[in-house]
């Protein structure tokens, strides 16, 4: 008898146990799904049909990609952009300058018109050579190099192209032929690719292209045309004083009549930095949607939650009471 009864007490105190145990796993799961808002036991919620939260959790993983990709475009354009305002603004500055000034002076101050072509070419070089995240934006596919060498390679490729040149007439020419040949500018000067960089992927369907690359023929057209009156005071050239004034008006008119390109290439890029903000925004707003739709889903109510809580404590504090009390029994007890 005396045995029973010893096994009927451990019984009920490994019950007791239990009990606890599973009230205290119980709250638990009620704190965790209070502070996160959602419920832990999503195939019970969802009654096994998983099917539908596995897409929208998949659509989220893409649009997280599309997310980065947008930011990736985003910056080359902001970039792009940036250093093409840099190019058009030296550019259009020192043409005003030249149409100003240069068709009466004379001396040194020609020569300084050429050396200040000289620090206007290190410009447009640096703003061609401009890098975002570590990746040069104007190279084409071979973004891991500078597209455009420095500039003493570009001058001294040009003054090698001009031996021979005995006439503002030809050093004009014989610089549109440098420029255009492909031994010539591309070979010697631009170290990109031809190859255009691949689109950015936006969406499902949706895609930005960035493919200005610092040998297209409007940005090699400044850059032409400021290596020109960069070369007006060269030692090689012996160009009279009439002949530097009429090669650098020509130039200053050349690199005017630049801009309009020049202004076209900026608004395709502006275009360009519009797209992606619009297929960001319907990005960012398809993802809200099934954020919310996943939240109908696994939403956990915090009323229901919190008065489910507190059931519990209220429960595992009776449990705790009457353990205490049974802890307490005992032969003297029981006969006093």
């Amino acid at each position: 008898m005396i045995n029973a009864t010893s096994f009927g007490d451990l019984a009920q105190s490994f019950s007791l146990q239990r009990r606890g145990a599973a009230l205290k796993t119980e709250m638990a799961r009620l704190n965790e799904e209070l502070t996160s808002g959602q419920v832990s036991d999503v195939k019970s919620v969802l009654a096994g049909n998983t099917s539908y939260l596995a897409g929208i959790e998949n659509d989220l993983r893409v649009l997280d990609g599309y997310r980065v990709a947008g930011a990736e475009a985003g910056q080359f354009a902001d970039a792009m952009q940036l250093a093409l305002d840099r190019i058009q603004t030296a550019s259009s500055n020192y043409s005003q300058d030249l149409l100003v000034t240069a068709q009466n002076a004379s001396g040194q101050v020609l020569d300084q018109f050429a050396e200040d072509a000289r620090s206007e070419l290190e410009t447009i070089v640096s703003a061609l050579n401009t890098t975002v995240g570590g990746r040069t934006v104007f190279a084409g596919t071979a973004t891991n190099q500078n597209p455009l060498a420095d500039v003493d390679t570009i001058l001294t490729g040009l003054q090698t192209a001009l031996t021979g040149a005995t006439s503002v007439d030809d050093v004009m020419a014989m610089t549109d032929v440098w420029f255009a040949d492909p031994a010539g500018f591309a070979a010697t000067a631009y170290q990109g690719s031809d190859t255009s960089l691949a689109p950015f992927r936006l969406g499902e369907s949706e895609t930005v292209a960035l493919s200005t690359t610092a040998n297209d023929a409007a940005l090699r057209e400044v850059i032409k045309v400021v290596a020109l009156a960069g070369m007006a005071d060269d030692g090689s050239l012996s160009l009279s004083s009439d002949q530097k004034r009429e090669l650098l008006s020509r130039a200053a008119t050349d690199l005017l009549s630049a801009q309009t390109d020049l202004t076209a290439i900026r608004a395709s890029v502006g275009a360009s930095q519009e797209r992606i903000s619009q297929i960001e925004s319907r990005n960012s707003a398809e993802r809200t949607s099934l954020e919310f739709a996943k939240g109908a889903l696994l939403g956990a109510d915090p009323y229901e939650t919190a008065t489910k809580l507190e059931e519990v404590q209220f429960q595992l504090q009776a449990l705790y009471t009457v353990t205490a009390r049974m802890s307490d029994l005992s032969l003297v007890n029981f006969i006093r």
